[in-house]
């Protein structure tokens, strides 16, 4: 048995808690083990998880027991719920206070929670901009994550609240650029001409999460919100551009136009955008980029992301 502080790691096999794993992994202190928790511990991805030295525990989130179980013994956690296996706000709410709960009971000493502002803090519901999802939500997956703070306090458990933004690998996943019908390589998104949009490569989330646990309780009762960059649609187009040696435009799409494409979830990304838009100077202020980089001096701007993945920008273009 490891006599290293145990941090568990929820979502081990996604994009963020996968990050989070080689963050601890990598730490050249090895000052933690890791205990990953995943639905099928038989899986391809958590057995290669296993194969590289973490123990991989089985849990379910929505199942309170086997999350007391997988937390026992455990030093601290990073936890992340999945919105999108789902795309309901109510599951995701009872997803969390399950992990609240078994952190309260495992009596962990600190808990970073992934999170996202809730969106109603600056557009109540009763706001005409935007339509209201799911009965009462704005945003749905940052709403339900947002009100779901108050689960983590009010269990006293002690956690650094982690506020997440865009992914930077959405430009080689369903924002990719396309080629256009005139040949031009083309960016287009949502989102207003002129509007920033802060942008993280999601492996940052795990960085910067293993750089909050490893400066003890320094930031135990405080909110942490991230980037690596803070960039309009030409910017980031024209960093594309640069980086595969083309062209690339940006092409912005009215919020209610995206809103009525015959696609999963349209009207929530819409929203989604909408509010990075309409609260610019909040959301993206409220992430300081010098200040980020001081905890987590790795933290990726876009252009350097973009360079690394060069390739596969290449490959996404269709």
């Amino acid at each position: 048995m490891t006599s290293k502080p145990i941090i568990v790691v929820a979502g081990a096999t996604g994009s963020q808690g996968g990050g989070m794993v080689t963050a601890l992994l990598e730490d050249p202190q090895q000052r933690f083990a890791v205990r990953a928790i995943t639905r099928d511990p038989q899986s391809p991805a958590a057995q290669a998880l296993a194969a590289r030295g973490v123990e991989v525990v089985q849990a379910d989130f929505t199942d309170p027991t086997t999350l007391k179980t997988a937390f026992a013994g455990a030093d601290g956690a990073f936890l992340v719920t999945n919105f999108w296996a789902h795309l309901s706000a109510a599951q995701e709410t009872q997803e969390i206070a399950n992990l609240a709960e078994a952190a309260a009971s495992a009596k962990l000493s600190h808990v970073v929670w992934s999170t996202l502002e809730d969106t109603r803090d600056l557009l109540p519901v009763s706001d005409p901009r935007m339509p209201v999802l799911q009965d009462s939500y704005n945003v749905p997956h940052f709403d339900a994550k947002g009100e779901g703070n108050r689960l983590f306090t009010e269990a006293g458990v002690p956690t650094t609240f982690l506020n997440t933004t865009y992914y930077f690998q959405g430009f080689v996943g369903a924002f990719a650029p396309r080629r256009a019908e005139d040949g031009v390589v083309t960016l287009t998104l949502p989102f207003e001409p002129g509007k920033r949009l802060a942008g993280v490569d999601v492996d940052d989330i795990g960085r910067t999460a293993f750089a909050l646990l490893a400066a003890g309780d320094t930031y135990v009762g405080r909110t942490v919100s991230l980037a690596g960059d803070h960039l309009t649609g030409a910017d980031y187009a024209e960093i594309i551009g640069e980086v595969i040696g083309e062209t690339v435009r940006f092409e912005a799409v009215p919020y209610d136009t995206f809103r009525a494409l015959p696609i999963p979830a349209a009207e929530e990304i819409a929203n989604m955008f909408q509010y990075y838009g309409d609260f610019d100077d909040q959301f993206t202020g409220a992430r300081d980029l010098d200040e980020l980089r001081l905890l987590n001096p790795a933290l990726r701007d876009f252009r350097t992301w973009a360079t690394a993945h060069a390739e596969a920008l290449k490959a996404a273009i269709s």
